[in-house]
């Protein structure tokens, strides 16, 4: 696909990073989760896989997450369903990031600051 790099699934020293998010589209935050997970997935910070797929119990998804020696956890809002999913999995999180704790603000629909993106993307490789 035109503009994508592979996916890189490594992260520090060569070690497995899976990139999870909230991606609601009832919600600003929830389109900027996706949109930072997109983005740090480009950047080859991590791979990306399918957290609906987890949630459902696909089994090679759950095998996925749990063989990551990384897994990383966006989600938009404090109801926090990214995070809830790989609770219910009993799969670890390495790194939890919650948009709305980085004074941005949760509202109706899918449009969100472009600018806010980065400001994810910091605190993702800030932890």
């Amino acid at each position: 696909m035109e503009g994508q790099q592979s996916s890189c699934n490594c992260g520090a020293e060569g070690k497995t990073r899976i990139i999870y998010s909230c991606s609601g589209i009832g919600s600003n935050v929830g389109q900027l989760a996706n949109a930072a997970a997109c983005r740090l997935a480009r950047e080859g910070y991590g791979g990306g896989s399918c957290l609906a797929g987890v949630g459902r119990g696909i089994e090679k998804l759950v095998d996925v997450a749990k063989s990551a020696d990384e897994r990383i956890v966006i989600d938009g809002c404090p109801v926090g369903c990214a995070k809830k999913i790989m609770d219910d999995k009993g799969l670890s999180i390495d790194r939890y990031v919650l948009i709305t704790d980085l004074g941005i603000t949760k509202f109706p629909g899918p449009a969100y600051d472009g600018s806010d993106v980065q400001t994810v993307v910091n605190a993702v490789k800030k932890i």
